[in-house]
């Protein structure tokens, strides 16, 4: 049996992969926002490995949520689930970035950098990333008009390079991107014509499967088919450009 940490699993796929990945006998780790999103959790709680909260818009919440995941042992797997969609401005953070950067790329690459290295990593991303091209211009948008759907893109582009760097740049960790799918959860809207079950299958599959198929590494994947990721997610000029950035925002090198 896997340990497994996902973050945002207080609903929608989150929850939904925690639920299947507890039923077959996994220890799981959730994770919300607050306290009081906590209370979401009170059906799954009593059977996990344990419960961690934390504001991914905050640095420091974020750092604190990473130590609160290492106190409680090595992670088999991570699958960075949690993210914010169409945020109506830029949402300035406490730290002063765009919130839709600092939920959707500034906290999985933190995590990734402060959570002790697992065996498997997950990154939730999305189709819309193909639309993402030309971000590092203005990664925090201080100087272009807010587009929330063109943001959203942009940080699944992020993520999704994310998961390629660690492929080429950590070969004895599997990391990969899933692309759900348009579902129908809170984030998605009851208009959402995708396939909830196979948008959070493929994450689970990919965090604990001992199938030949689900054991690589770089892939980038919708309903367990591997798809051509953006041309620049798969870029290495593109990853070193979009490390260093992180790191200067961040403070903290990955690589």
């Amino acid at each position: 049996m896997s340990r497994i940490f996902i973050t945002g699993s207080t609903d929608g796929l989150g929850r939904a992969a925690a639920a299947v990945l507890m039923g077959q006998g996994h220890d799981v780790v959730l994770h919300a926002r607050t306290r009081e999103r906590a209370s979401a959790l009170s059906d799954l709680a009593p059977d996990a490995a344990g419960v961690v909260i934390g504001d991914l818009s905050s640095a420091a919440q974020t750092r604190e949520l990473a130590a609160q995941v290492n106190r409680l042992g090595r992670m088999d797997a991570v699958i960075h689930n949690a993210g914010v969609y169409l945020e109506p401005s830029r949402a300035t953070t406490a730290d002063g970035h765009a919130k839709t950067l600092a939920v959707n790329t500034l906290a999985p690459y933190l995590l990734t950098a402060l959570i002790d290295r697992p065996d498997r990593l997950i990154y939730l991303s999305s189709g819309l990333h193909h639309a993402g091209a030309g971000s590092l211009r203005d990664l925090d948008w201080t100087r272009r008009s807010w587009n929330a759907a063109k943001a959203y893109s942009e940080s699944k582009l992020h993520v999704t390079a994310l998961a390629l760097t660690l492929a080429r740049a950590w070969p004895e960790v599997l990391a990969n991107a899933v692309d759900p799918g348009w579902v129908p959860t809170r984030m998605g809207g009851p208009a959402a014509t995708g396939d909830l079950e196979m948008g959070y299958l493929s994450q689970t599959w990919l965090a604990v499967s001992t199938d030949a198929a689900a054991i690589v590494s770089g892939g980038y994947w919708y309903h367990r088919q591997r798809q051509a990721p953006a041309a620049e997610a798969r870029d290495p000029a593109f990853q070193d450009q979009l490390m260093a950035r992180l790191a200067a925002l961040t403070g903290i090198p990955l690589l």
